[in-house]
């Protein structure tokens, strides 16, 4: 009864999701409260709730103060100099302006936002595509391919929303991935270089002046991303130190990632914005971002207390595990690597995460799989998952190319799996998986 009811709570939770009848973070609170309810747990659903809310709210905290972190080093100009540097190296060689995309995507992609991503990537190397006559397809793919891989991150959405459904924390689940994303932008580096040496092929090398499309490029960057006034060009190094440290810091994982990302964000506000008014404005502009993001991971809260307090989960795992041929058990976590591309592409990460992994995280547990193997597995899939309509982002990257949604998913789709499989390989290799 527990796993007809829990099946039937991810089925009602993922067609309001999908049909937009209900916005996700309401139906992840909602809907496993009123199936909570027709279970008989109705006195019960408080302290189940409050321990799931409290078993993420440090997931949460250290995504918010990543995003404004993030944002900080954006707004201050970190990424300015090797916007110019790019510029001024690629020139009008159509190979280095594609490897340029790559560098510079999977750069600014570090805060894991993708609409931030591609509004710096494409307004300062859409002037050069369109003055050499570049494919700018190859512009939109290259860009997304970075995605796909960056946005592992914690901060990026997939992961906290894994670490959040399988109480996990960032040690657990996201480390380890850290050198197969290595491998990933390795690959994405060489679809850059794949697609860039045909566009040299086909348009030669092309003379032009810098000055005018830097400065072409620095303007449309200029007037779409933050104003000026908050760039602080004299901080580059430092900022840049401070992020190095912070990296470095997440890699040895001698403190918690929230506290990290908690001091580092007090450090480069006071040091970049040490006039109070600097810094509501600097919050606020990002906090429409941050609050996406974490509102969402703390709802998740009352849906895996829910699932967790009810035992649903275990009963609907039980159930799966049955319908499972023995011999399969041992490949789960390579067979989750593949499936959450199709899985998080004809549906949100949201209904995948929330919905889908924790059941599939139960059943490999009776085959000695852990959880966090299993979250790491789902990961793998996110270079798909861009490509989906259902990502608001690629929608904003096709408006700013000027492109068609179906041409891009056509020209990406093959190099988009081809990360997967790269990743997938490099996770068993390295034993991530």
């Amino acid at each position: 009864m527990l796993s007809i009811l829990g099946f039937s709570m991810i089925a009602v939770f993922m067609y309001l999701i999908m049909s937009k009848r209900l916005s996700a973070l309401v139906a992840i609170m909602l809907v496993p409260i009123i199936f909570g309810v027709i279970g008989g747990f109705f006195t019960e659903l408080g302290p189940m709730m409050q321990e799931g809310v409290e078993g993420i709210a440090s997931t949460a905290i250290m995504i918010l103060f990543a995003i404004l972190y993030f944002g900080i080093m954006i707004d201050s100009g970190l990424f300015d100099p090797l916007i110019s540097k790019i510029l001024k190296i690629v020139k009008g060689d159509p190979l280095k302006i594609v490897v340029g995309t790559a560098i510079l995507s999977m750069t600014v992609a570090l805060d894991g936002d993708g609409t931030t991503t591609y509004i710096i990537t494409v307004s300062a190397l859409l002037p050069l595509y369109k003055r050499l006559g570049m494919n700018k397809i190859i512009l939109a793919t290259v860009a997304m391919l970075s995605m796909g891989v960056m946005n592992m991150t914690p901060w990026g959405g997939a992961s906290a929303m894994a670490m959040a459904s399988l109480n996990l924390d960032a040690s657990e689940l996201f480390l380890p991935m850290i050198p197969v994303m290595g491998f990933g932008l390795i690959w994405v580096l060489a679809v850059a270089f794949i697609l860039g040496k045909g566009e040299r092929k086909r348009l030669g090398v092309v003379e032009i002046q810098h000055d005018h499309t830097n400065s072409e490029a620095n303007s449309e960057l200029a007037a779409t991303t933050v104003s000026h006034d908050y760039r602080r060009p004299k901080l580059v190094w430092f900022n840049f130190i401070l992020t190095i440290v912070l990296m470095a810091s997440l890699i040895i994982d001698f403190m918690s990632l929230t506290i990290l990302f908690m001091i580092a964000f007090a450090i480069a506000l006071l040091v970049n914005y040490p006039d109070l008014k600097d810094q509501q404005d600097r919050i606020a502009v990002h906090s429409k971002n941050a609050l996406a993001v974490v509102s969402i991971v703390i709802a998740a809260g009352i849906f895996t207390g829910i699932m967790s307090g009810t035992k649903m989960i275990d009963a609907m795992a039980i159930t799966l595990v049955s319908f499972i041929p023995e011999s399969f058990g041992p490949f789960l976590p390579v067979i989750v690597a593949y499936a959450s591309a199709p899985f998080t592409f004809f549906m949100s990460n949201n209904a995948f995460y929330f919905g889908v992994l924790p059941i599939i995280a139960q059943a490999a547990d009776a085959y000695g799989i852990s959880a966090a193997e299993i979250g790491r597995a789902s990961l793998i899939g996110q270079p798909i998952h861009v490509l989906s309509p259902l990502v608001a982002a690629a929608h904003l990257l096709i408006g700013l190319v000027g492109t068609d949604f179906g041409d891009l998913q056509r020209f990406a789709v093959k190099w988009a799996l081809g990360t997967v499989t790269v990743m997938t390989i490099a996770a068993i290799i390295l034993g991530v998986i």
